[in-house]
Parts: C-alpha cells; sequence; structure tokens
C-alpha cells in the first residue's frame, strides 16, 4: 500500500487541479479533488465526464494499460484489452469502478486511478464588445467577473449593460450584471457562478 500511496501522490504533483478517483477490489476511496497547494479552482466529486476532456488513467503496476486519453466525441475512450469504453456521462470514481470490473478478467485485484487533467467539455460562450468572443472553458466555481476579465473588453463595450443568458426548464432567462459596480464590492449577487452552456452578452 506505501507504494500506492507514494504513485497516487505523484500523479495529483503532476496535476495540480484535477479530479482523481481510485478504485480497487481491495480498498476503494471516494473521489475527491485537489488544488495540488495552488488557488486555482478544482472540480468536486461529483464532476461528470464530458466529450473532449482528457483523462490519465492509472493501473497500478499495468504500464501498458497507464495511458492520458482524451475523451472523444461519441464519449468514448479506447483501452487496452478493452477497447472502446464509455466515459461520458460518468464521475471519475463511477469510470474508474467500471474499468475495474471489465479489466477483471485479464488482471488480478485490478486497482485503477482516474485523473481528469483537463475539462473540456463544459464550456460557456461570450459575445459582444469582447477581444475573445466564442467559446470558453468552464472551470469549476467560474463567476461572471472571471469570464469577461479572461475575455477583454473593447473600447466601446457597455459595462453596465452586460448580461448573461440561461436557458433552464426550456425556458430563457436574463440576468444583469453591472461590470462596474461588482469591481467596486457592490451588487455581488450579481457575480453568479456560471452553469455550462451560458451565453455572456457585453453590448
Amino acid at each position: 500500500m506505501k507504494k500506492l500511496v507514494i504513485v497516487t501522490g505523484l500523479l495529483l504533483a503532476l496535476t495540480g487541479s484535477a479530479v482523481w478517483a481510485q478504485s480497487s477490489t481491495k480498498d476503494t476511496k471516494k473521489p475527491y479533488s485537489s488544488s495540488g497547494g495552488s488557488s486555482a479552482p478544482s472540480a468536486g466529486p461529483d464532476y461528470v465526464i464530458g466529450p473532449e476532456d482528457v483523462l490519465h488513467i492509472s493501473v497500478w503496476k499495468e504500464n501498458d494499460l497507464t495511458n492520458t486519453l482524451p475523451v472523444r466525441p461519441d464519449g468514448k475512450i479506447s483501452m487496452p484489452l478493452l477497447d472502446d469504453v464509455q466515459a461520458a456521462g460518468l464521475t471519475p470514481m463511477q469510470l474508474a469502478n467500471s474499468l475495474t470490473d471489465k479489466l477483471k478478467k485479464y488482471i488480478s485485484d485490478p486497482r485503477v486511478t482516474v485523473v481528469v487533467t483537463q475539462m473540456n467539455s463544459q464550456k460557456v460562450y461570450i459575445t459582444g464588445e469582447v477581444t475573445h468572443t466564442g467559446a470558453m472553458a468552464l472551470t469549476p466555481n467560474m463567476t461572471v467577473l472571471q469570464a469577461v476579465a479572461s475575455a477583454g473588453f473593447t473600447q466601446f463595450a457597455n459595462t453596465k449593460g452586460i448580461y448573461v443568458l440561461r436557458t433552464e426548464g426550456g425556458k430563457q432567462q436574463k440576468l444583469p450584471f453591472n461590470y462596474k459596480q461588482v469591481v467596486k464590492g457592490e451588487s455581488m449577487e450579481q457575480n453568479i457562478v456560471l452553469h455550462p452552456g451560458d451565453t455572456i452578452v457585453v453590448p
């Protein structure tokens, strides 16, 4: 078990902000998130893997099965022995458990670690008077202020009239965001946490 702890520690040190889950037929741990000692946001244990995410799959003592793999547009990954395996729609722990069950046919007591090294499947969109328009990767707990800061304003931006378009239950909502007030520490309730698919409009 000491070797397993060392290997896991190295993986976390290398990936920084990542989603980690380890599964074993003898010792199953709950997934958790690690910031790797940095202030960068990290995803929680309920993070759901999606297409375009990048996963590091590690099988203890099985170097041929350890690899960094992208999740294909069809939501699957390709692994030796197992061929195509569904990854999208699962949490890292669920995927680790699935791989463990499948590998039991070929390996005695497989111990699988799943690390989400790149969370590319969740996106928000920003349009209007910004320097960088289009899709933006949604990091965990990203706020409107963080998104517009990354996109940058043009000189014509109406920073008082920014709003977020969000669709919930088939209905579209328009959520106002006054940049000048928020950066002053006012109306902080407008600085909402973004959801996948949100569109920020900067008039």
